[in-house]
């Protein structure tokens, strides 16, 4: 670990101990008393859930048959409570009860039946004491919202015991989690905590100081997490995603219960919506940057259409560092910002100057993306500046996420390294868009900035690309550098070399796109695309391969074609 980022380490480990310290003070069977109080007598309203429903999915919980987090458990007749599971991404959804959504959407007695048991096996089991795994703050948030969200399904047919169980369980969670959300370390879990407290304040019986407490909370929250261009100070594409798909609702209930919601709160979600917009490609996917994996195309669909101004996305995302090309149904986006911070960044790629391109209904070049639910050792490569449409050095990531053994329990798996400066202006000009970026993420070890300029003209039919590779005072480096600058593509689109020697990308026979370069040949390589819906696929990437100290710059090209070209 070089020296020079010790401290912010042993900073961040200091203050994530302290939090959990106070946790845990807040935690444990002695002060299970301690959230215990008036059980409410009703629930006031059963907010709204943009995350969809599925009946067969339902059935398949009452068969025994649980698929979450991509792995699926057999109970064999048992309550999944009862099982000893060790997917920790399974059981974080398992005690989450987003599940209970697709229970709600079968509109049976069956599934009412079996989401009343369901719930009362988790309150028999884990109801007496807070610790563990399904008191975590940030799964109790997400319970929280569930059993608001889907009370109608757990309460239908219920007995009075059963009802004022729910009720008296629900409440000393809300008290909980308000006693331990200030010590929750910071990001969209942070928010989500502040969006449960707003949810619980609309839907039970509260006394007005503490709606206003809640609402305050959850404003100063959305105004520190919630840049001004939309986007999330994770720079995570999928937690403005997510996110939104908890705050429409809100809104919705505060408008039902005749409350002005706060400013804050219409103020990010107004922003938050353009800024969706602003990653998603022609396709419909979201881009693949900084944690983002599979898009839930569903859900994307059901977001946007709560946006009623229905307006194009912005090109210029200023303050979550990205910008966007868009011309003639061809879509660029850059990363073009630095890593976020050193707390934030458990999710963060090293991915600097990478970019996406899609066009029409497909997309052609990309970053690898996450395995939302694979296997953790997947997790560092696809971090990597390697698994990014931009450019290595020496063949090394821009930062590093390996820390000495025992760190990773203290401060998870932070960026750690990461370029310090990143420089961006747009360089429009008539029919054409453009920026100019470059990172220092290599300066401390190398001794190189990495420039890239990106353009797409004619109508979006060209995408010209110039990639520099300087010494920090502007000049050519001096130092024999291996570069390696590269394209990935994504598993669906088919890759070859024509009878010219042509590489040809294509998509179908409408929309095809040919790379060349005249200053170093291009190879192809395998690679892997993390993000595909079944999981890890092959995949391939186009490499341009020099050395900095013979060659300082290197000019390519994506040129559209509307007809295949013959193969050889």
């Amino acid at each position: 670990m070089a020296g020079g980022f010790s401290p912010l380490l042993w900073d961040l480990a200091a203050r994530q101990a302290w939090k959990r310290l106070r946790r845990r003070l807040r935690a444990g069977p002695a002060w299970r008393w301690r959230y215990s109080g008036r059980t409410p007598e009703r629930l006031l309203i059963a907010p709204p859930d943009l995350r969809l429903g599925d009946p067969e999915i339902a059935k398949e919980i009452y068969h025994g048959r649980i698929l979450l987090a991509g792995y699926l458990v057999e109970t064999g007749g048992q309550s999944p409570f009862h099982m000893a599971v060790r997917n920790q991404a399974w059981l974080e959804e398992l005690h989450g009860f987003r599940w209970l959504r697709h229970l709600h959407a079968a509109h049976t007695e069956l599934a009412s039946a079996n989401a009343r048991a369901l719930v009362a096996d988790w309150i028999a089991l884990y109801g007496r004491r807070i610790a563990g795994l399904p008191w975590q703050p940030a799964i109790t948030a997400r319970r929280i919202i569930a059993w608001l969200q889907h009370s109608a399904v757990v309460l239908q047919g219920a007995d009075l015991v059963g009802y004022r169980r729910y009720l008296k369980l629900l409440a000393i969670q809300v008290r909980y989690l308000r006693a331990v959300a200030g010590e929750m370390p910071d990001g969209e879990e942070k928010l989500r905590a502040r969006i449960a407290l707003a949810f619980a304040a609309l839907s039970l019986p509260t006394s007005s100081a503490t709606l206003r407490t809640a609402t305050r909370s959850l404003s100063a929250e959305l105004e520190r997490q919630i840049l001004p261009d939309g986007g999330h100070i994770s720079r995570n594409p999928r937690a403005v995603m997510e996110l939104l798909t908890d705050l429409l609702p809100l809104r919705h209930s505060y408008a039902s219960q005749a409350e002005p919601p706060p400013e804050a709160l219409v103020s990010a979600v107004e922003r938050m919506l353009p800024a969706l917009r602003f990653f998603r490609h022609q396709d419909g996917s979201l881009a693949r940057f900084n944690g983002m994996g599979i898009t839930i195309h569903d859900r994307v669909a059901v977001i946007l259409r709560q946006d009623d101004t229905g307006g194009a996305p912005l090109s210029h995302a200023p303050h979550s560092g990205y910008e966007r090309l868009s011309m003639g149904g061809t879509t660029i986006i850059a990363d073009t910002a630095p890593p976020p911070p050193l707390e934030l960044s458990n999710m963060a790629h090293a991915g600097c100057l990478s970019f996406e391109l899609s066009s029409g209904r497909h997309q052609f070049v990309v970053n690898c993306g996450v395995d939302s639910f694979g296997a953790e050792a997947f997790r560092p490569l696809a971090r990597a500046t390697a698994a990014h449409s931009t450019a290595t050095v020496n063949d090394t990531s821009q930062a590093r996420f390996a820390l000495p053994a025992g760190w990773g329990e203290w401060v998870g798996t932070p960026l750690v390294g990461g370029p310090r400066k990143v420089e961006c202006r747009r360089v429009d000009s008539a029919g054409v868009q453009a920026f100019v970026a470059r990172h220092d993420g290599y300066v401390s070890r190398f001794g190189i900035v990495h420039e890239r300029e990106l353009a797409l003209m004619q109508e979006g039919t060209i995408v010209r690309g110039l990639d520099r590779f300087l010494a920090p005072g502007g000049a050519p480096p001096e130092r024999s550098v291996a570069i390696a600058v590269r394209f990935h593509i994504h598993p669906d689109i088919e890759l070859y070399r024509d009878e010219h020697g042509l590489l040809i990308l294509a998509g179908d026979a409408t929309d095809t796109w040919v790379f060349s370069c005249s200053d170093v040949e291009p190879v192809v390589e395998e690679s892997i695309f993390f993000a595909a819906i079944a999981g890890p696929c092959r995949s391939r990437q186009i490499v341009l391969h020099f050395n900095a100290a013979e060659r300082h710059e290197v000019r390519w090209q994506l040129a559209r074609t509307h007809s295949i070209l013959t193969r050889s």
